[in-house]
């Protein structure tokens, strides 16, 4: 089962690192070359009814909050990204790791679904409070 790379990229992405709740954020500005995607996360994304296209389209955001997965970190750094899909207004989460150092880093999507709609309302309030700050 071998790895595709997408480059189509942004050659920076902006991310959010939330601390706490994202009541504290870090800008880190991490060259990406890519995508990395096999046919284990590209099934896992579908399974949730979200597309490979709007996981890539999230990500080439300006920018995504995004908090560590401690609980499920154990065999690899996971992330877990929250915000909207920009190709349809969606709110959703990400869960993803990222591959590579240097400037051969990429995003590795691990799963992908929408917010349910308890906590797509808490994500508007928090983003809108967020905006204020």
């Amino acid at each position: 089962m071998q790895a595709s790379v997408n480059a189509l990229v942004p050659r920076y992405i902006i991310i959010d690192i939330c601390l706490y709740k994202r009541q504290s954020f870090s800008m880190r500005h991490l060259p990406l070359t890519g995508f990395e995607w096999d046919e284990g996360n590209r099934e896992k994304c579908q399974t949730h009814g979200v597309t490979l296209e709007e996981v890539e389209a999230f990500f080439r955001q300006e920018r995504v909050y995004v908090t560590p997965d401690l609980p499920h970190s154990q065999q690899e750094h996971r992330l877990l990204a929250a915000g909207r899909c920009p190709l349809n207004g969606r709110p959703m989460f990400v869960v993803f790791t990222l591959r590579g150092a240097g400037d051969q880093r990429r995003i590795r999507p691990i799963s992908a679904r929408y917010m349910h709609q308890r906590e797509a309302r808490k994500y508007a309030q928090e983003d809108r409070t967020s905006l204020h700050e």
